[in-house]
């Protein structure tokens, strides 16, 4: 699963990528969302939840 959205996440930190995947993951689980646009928003609340993290 998310195989062909390599070149979104590859910019990604691997915390990140991992975090963001979680994230499609469940957003998909959900249904009613494709992959790309589960992808777009996972990577969005992923770098969201590393910021919040850093601080």
């Amino acid at each position: 699963m998310f195989k062909n959205f390599k070149p979104k996440l590859e910019h990604l930190t691997p915390e990140v990528r991992k975090k963001a995947l979680e994230i499609a993951q469940q957003l998909m689980k959900r249904g009613g969302i494709s992959e790309d646009k589960a992808i777009d928003q996972a990577i969005v609340q992923a770098e969201q939840w590393f910021f919040d993290m850093k601080g």
